[in-house]
């Protein structure tokens, strides 16, 4: 009897075993993607499309005081689902529908955890799901994948986790990149050698840090975190040092859901720019009311260096100058002004104009013009002058840009909350600067109108088109861009050697203008200075007349690092833009988009016949198109393309 006992034991021992070793699957509703879990000594998966393993046998885990969360895993339920939805979008800065539909996969462990998957035709993500007591700390979390080739890896290299968020994309074999190489902040872009793309980020980012990685130095890749920081001292009118940091990562509540992982998966390289995932996978909108939500371009004054010429005043960061950029606002239907550092009394005094500035003058002059005002704050000067929101709604101005944070850790994650919460309720819109990627607070609070964390036109000579082309694919995949655009004095980078005061931008006319469309934003920057584009009236005409909200968007064609082609409606017309690289690029594509078979005007602006040379060379064309109508696009190198359909 005794030895029956063992062997009944025995078995149902094995039959446990099997039953955690089989792997859970879960599709696309397309069936073209899967994701296999295996539960086993941990919690392991693999991405397939098709028959084609496209991250194998990955690992995740929570790492906890005294427990780490995916470590002999005991499944107590496997519950699936679907979701189908078509979700409003409250500020359209890319699509004003946005289609949510994928199956779903929670498993459910015993030790009061779970982790949930969902499967996109474009992607897969999962995240963990918490039910504990309390407050716990998380002392780490395992995001450990393998590739089974070795994969191209598009990367943005840093040494430590206080950054811009503006470096240059690096370009390494995954089976190259050592484990003592310098880690990336997200996003990232893999290429596989059978085509894959794969674009690795994260969403629903709240009171948890963001996640880097770094080479496992064996083809793979795994995260690091930055420690929460508890003592701060002084250092500078602009940031803080971390004087001590504590042992986790992140103390938070004990029952919630964690940021989702997520990797956007297509061989059509117009998957990876059009996706909608961040959205898709981030919390509803909070705000009751975002009809006093105004997203518009705006006249700034930094990049060009107030450089005015032809006026019968000093130029500066004076009433008369804002005033001129007041005027030339309103000429061309612009909806704001910036004021950039210089406008206040110092860095640290935000309730008070310079000497030279009479700021209750130029608001009311600005407001009798149609124009309104975005003034420029360090993150610190906010920080230590909470009250200040509650100021500007009563100067009557509209939005702030905040600059300088340059970390991602919980206290900032958190600080980008608190800031964005205090701003709507003084109707106060929000582009951050020195700003890691979005990653879900933008849909929860749509005042957020823009981020920059972009190596954009500020870089005066280190922004090069053969850098921008991966920005439409990488950094502009996950969403709204302050890469501030639009420089009249175009170059080839050979020749870029502006100043602050002659300020250049690399890429021919055509190019810059295309940026526009290329790019999304809440607020959409004129960089250079008024004078020049008053010169350059019909390519100002036309910038000008870019929304920067949209019906709809499509991705026409694109192969990364080589050209991109983007589509835009706004009610009846259709914008269009596209860039190239260093590379000269003829691209066709055809209208079939437009509806029915009507004649419609198309306004271009391509390069022109000697952009190659001089990248201020351009031709305009108005013709007629329909629905039948196929393109040719022909850019020279760092080139561009632009029109209007309507």
């Amino acid at each position: 009897m005794k030895r029956l006992f063992t062997m009944c034991a025995a078995f149902v021992l094995g039959v446990g075993c099997m039953m955690a070793q089989k792997a859970q699957q879960l599709s696309s509703p397309d069936g073209k993607l899967r994701v296999e879990v295996t539960l086993g000594e941990n919690i392991s998966y693999s991405i397939f499309s098709g028959s084609d393993v496209v991250i194998d046998k990955a690992q995740l885990s929570l790492q906890l005081p005294g427990e780490t969360l995916g470590v002999k895993p005991k499944l107590k339920s496997a519950r699936r689902g679907q979701i189908d939805e078509k979700v409003n979008r409250e500020v359209p800065l890319k699509n004003a529908v946005v289609e949510n539909k994928c199956n779903t996969l929670t498993l459910t462990m015993g030790g009061n955890y779970a982790v949930e998957f969902r499967a996109y035709n474009d992607g897969i993500a999962y995240r963990f799901v918490l039910s504990r007591k309390g407050s716990i700390d998380v002392l780490d979390e395992q995001f450990a994948i393998n590739f089974p080739q070795a994969y191209q890896a598009h990367v943005s290299k840093v040494r430590g986790f206080k950054t811009s968020y503006e470096q240059p994309y690096s370009h390494v074999s995954t089976a190259e990149y050592a484990a003592d190489d310098e880690m990336t902040y997200l996003p990232v872009l893999l290429e596989s050698p059978a085509g894959y793309k794969v674009l690795i980020s994260e969403a629903n980012l709240r009171d948890y840090p963001a996640m880097f990685l770094r080479s496992t130095g064996s083809n793979g890749f795994t995260s690091t975190f930055p420690k929460a920081p508890l003592e701060f001292g002084d250092d500078g009118d602009r940031s803080v040092k971390i004087l001590r940091e504590a042992e986790y990562i992140a103390q938070t509540d004990g029952t919630r859901t964690l940021p989702w992982r997520f990797f956007v998966i297509s061989k059509d390289d117009r998957d990876i720019v059009a996706n909608e995932m961040v959205f898709k996978l981030s919390d509803p909108c909070e705000l009751t009311d975002c009809s006093w939500i105004k997203p518009g371009q705006v006249s700034w004054d930094w990049w060009n260096h107030w450089n005015i010429t032809g006026v019968d005043f000093r130029v500066g960061i004076n009433t008369a100058t804002y005033k001129y950029f007041v005027d030339f606002a309103a000429k061309y239907g612009l909806e704001y002004i910036l004021l950039d550092e210089g406008w206040s009394r110092s860095t640290r005094e935000p309730f008070e104009g310079n000497r030279d500035l009479n700021m209750p003058e130029l608001i009311s002059y600005a407001k009798q013009r149609g124009v309104d005002v975005v003034l420029w704050l360090t993150w610190l000067t906010v920080e230590n002058n909470w009250s200040l929101f509650e100021e500007y709604e009563k100067w009557g101005i509209s939005g702030v840009k905040i600059d300088f944070m340059d970390r991602s850790d919980q206290w900032m994650v958190n600080y980008y909350e608190r800031v964005v919460k205090e701003a709507a309720r003084h109707h106060l819109f929000v582009d951050f600067h020195g700003a890691f990627k979005p990653a879900g607070l933008e849909r929860r609070y749509p005042n957020l109108v823009s981020y920059e964390g972009v190596r954009g036109l500020e870089q005066g000579g280190g922004c090069r088109p053969d850098n921008t082309i991966y920005i439409p694919f990488m950094r502009g995949a996950v969403g709204p861009l302050d890469f501030t655009p639009g420089a009249m004095f175009s170059a080839h980078p050979e020749d870029n050697r502006g100043t602050g005061s002659n300020a250049m931008g690399a890429g021919t006319r055509s190019y810059q203008m295309a940026l526009y469309i290329v790019f999304d934003s809440g607020v959409q920057m004129l960089a250079d200075t008024p004078t020049l584009y008053i010169q350059e009236d019909e390519c100002t005409r036309f910038i000008s007349s870019i929304p920067t909200t949209w019906d709809e968007t499509r991705v026409l064609d694109a192969k990364v690092g080589e050209y991109v082609v983007i589509a835009r409606r706004k009610g009846s017309k259709w914008f269009i833009g596209a860039i190239t690289t260093t590379k000269a690029a003829e691209v066709n594509i055809s209208l079939d988009f437009l509806e029915g078979s009507a004649q419609r005007k198309l306004t271009s602006f391509a390069d022109g016949i000697n952009a190659d040379r001089n990248a201020r060379d351009y031709k305009k064309t108005v013709t007629n198109v329909n629905s039948q109508t196929k393109l040719k696009l022909s850019l020279v190198r760092d080139g561009g393309w632009c029109g209007v359909i309507e």
